[in-house]
């Protein structure tokens, strides 16, 4: 469990993310740390990406129904424009932002911020998705959640889509994907198994 190294009104900023496949708990993870910031009476501002509506327009919604409001964004720019006076910037499906997001979460940790991003690490084929893996690379913190392969019941850490498309984005819950382990992924991947 990840605790945090420094809860105090200090000035000093740093990122940490949260990532793995889909059902995995990244954004449970993400509200858990952004609600004990809050408990700690830090001020807190969290963003997602406009375009993710799945479970609700304005707010970052878990898997498991966990909620907390938030900021829907068109542009990691804007996270900035709309971060003044915060102490946390909480940052959920991180994978959907612009290129733009590494230095974004950069300047804000420079200026004293601490900043969670949440967000998948692999895309639907298994390569590197989107600005995480720069945010990695930036990264001080890193927790590497899992889920559980629906076919064989080991640790997860692929999105598997059941769906056929090559879209590189595509939203969509169980009814598109499920997470599978590498060999169960790759299995899928070979035999189409949709």
């Amino acid at each position: 469990m990840f605790l945090e190294p420094n809860v105090n009104k200090s000035k000093t900023g740093w990122i940490e993310v949260v990532c793995g496949s889909m059902f995995s708990g990244k954004t449970e993870e993400l509200i858990r740390r952004l609600k004990r910031a809050k408990i700690a009476n830090l001020k807190v501002e969290i963003f997602k990406p406009a375009i993710d509506i799945r479970y609700n327009e304005t707010h970052v919604v878990s898997h498991d129904s966990n909620i907390i409001s938030s900021t829907p964004v068109s542009s990691s720019q804007n996270i900035l424009l709309l971060s003044s006076d915060v102490d946390v910037v909480g940052i959920d499906e991180a994978q959907f932002f612009d290129e733009g997001l590494p230095e974004v979460c950069e300047q804000l940790a420079k200026r004293g911020i601490r900043v969670i991003i949440a967000g998948l690490d692999m895309d639907f084929v298994g390569r590197p998705f989107g600005p995480i893996p720069a945010l990695l690379a930036k990264a001080e913190y890193i927790t590497k959640v899992h889920a559980i392969c629906v076919r064989c019941g080991s640790l997860a850490n692929h999105s598997y889509r059941l769906v056929e498309s090559d879209v590189k984005v595509l939203l969509g819950e169980k009814e598109s994907y499920e997470p599978r382990c590498r060999e169960c992924f790759t299995k899928g991947m070979e035999t189409s198994d949709q």
